[in-house]
């Protein structure tokens, strides 16, 4: 895995930390990142975003405490053996569950409806 695929976005009101524990459970569930996978170091992720360190060692050290990665002595952070390969589809729906429910919830304070909302979630999947 590259530091790249990880995007931090310093203005949003989730802490950093819990960005990248987001993203690496995400990536572990879609299959991008495969059991035993090495992560980039602390020092690597770090100075790629310009964050600091100690908050990328809180977030690998939570998933790690989640079972996600592991560590292996002189090697660093890899993907812990206990993830499966890639979760079904519906697993990995049920992980943007939250994320939709405030969309939802944002839409209708906005009185938006439905069809504008869901043909502009379609354009930035990348759906015409």
């Amino acid at each position: 895995m590259d530091a790249s695929l990880l995007v931090i976005q310093p203005a949003s009101a989730e802490p950093i930390y819990r960005q990248i524990v987001g993203q690496l459970r995400r990536l572990i569930a879609s299959g991008q990142l495969a059991v035993g996978e090495l992560l980039p170091s602390v020092r690597e992720v770090a100075g790629f975003h310009a964050v600091n360190p100690m908050t990328v060692s809180r977030a690998y050290s939570l998933a790690e405490t989640e079972g996600l990665l592991e560590r292996l002595r002189g090697k660093g952070m890899v993907v812990a053996a206990g993830q499966r390969a890639a979760h079904s589809q519906s697993q990995r729906l049920a992980l943007l569950e939250p994320q939709l429910l405030a969309l939802a919830r944002h839409a209708q304070e906005l009185e938006l409806p439905a069809e504008p909302v869901l043909r502009r979630l379609g354009k930035l999947l990348g759906e015409r």
